[in-house]
């Protein structure tokens, strides 16, 4: 059983992990070196613990005790049990579900660990808005995708924002990094997968038009919110995709995009 620990000091040096957690730059460069990332809510705690991370600390207020005596009931690791204003203090905001856990991170497989077992694959360029990784990461695990591939200059899919916005299903969907951008596009190419660049250009083919259900292996690129795919990415690709727009919208939000090209790429019913 866990060690129930009442702290009033939001300086004490127990509580290191939970630190700044609104500084994107600080938490950004901190939680990977340190290998430990934030789950917030009861439901992300519980499911990083289903999925096998190792819990570092728990960081709850008192009525939150209760709720989570189960999960308490079986930690090794020791429970910080404090005020709704002293985890405002240490963590930089009101921390409105009561209870976060620190998390001991998973070495990542490798790309091609992950193109060696996997059919329907996600490859994301650039994106940085961690609410949008998050909304992939969750309809990516509804819709049936297998993994994710990152490019290097990608968000952290462990960051808080991220893991609470996908409700945890970043847990779920195995991800690895793409090593060099581009060039790392030719290893998934190898590996036997058409990569598919989703774009609203017109010349692209709609999703309908590509049956993209039909393919045995896919690599569906999705760009960054705005800008989109980049020149060199889309020149990496074997064909461009598209969903149909009416009234006049020009283009999704990449999080919509994904989950609706998700389901053309791995339920077999294109959108048209």
């Amino acid at each position: 059983m866990a060690e129930l620990i009442t702290i009033e000091d939001p300086d004490d040096p127990r509580l290191h992990d939970y630190t700044g957690l609104t500084d994107v730059e600080l938490r950004r460069r901190r939680e990977p070196a340190e290998g430990l990332f934030i789950a917030e809510g009861e439901k992300v705690i519980r499911r990083a613990r289903s999925a096998g991370y190792e819990t570092r600390s728990m960081l709850l207020s008192a009525k939150w005790v209760d709720v989570m005596r189960d999960v308490i009931d079986e930690l090794p690791a020791p429970v910080y049990v404090v005020t709704p204003d002293l985890a405002e203090q240490v963590t930089g905001y009101h921390v409105h579900r009561g209870a976060l856990a620190s998390l001991q991170r998973k070495p990542l497989p490798t790309a091609d660990e992950l193109l060696a077992t996997t059919r329907r694959v996600v490859i994301m360029e650039s994106v940085n808005d961690h609410t949008n990784i998050g909304a992939i990461f969750r309809s990516a695990a509804a819709l049936g995708m297998d993994a994710v591939l990152l490019s290097p200059d990608c968000a952290d899919p462990l960051y808080r924002r991220s893991v609470k916005v996908s409700m945890g299903a970043v847990f779920s969907v195995p991800y690895a990094r793409l090593d060099t951008w581009p060039r790392g596009l030719e290893s998934v190419r190898e590996a036997g997968f058409t990569l598919l660049a989703l774009t609203p250009d017109e010349r692209a083919k709609t999703l309908e038009e590509t049956a993209p259900h039909e393919k045995e292996r896919v690599a569906l690129m999705l760009g960054a919110e705005g800008s989109g795919l980049t020149g060199r990415a889309l020149a990496a690709a074997d064909e461009w995709v598209r969903i149909p727009m009416a009234h006049g919208v020009d283009s999704l939000n990449v999080g919509a995009a994904a989950a609706v090209a998700f389901y053309a790429v791995a339920t077999g019913r294109p959108a048209s």
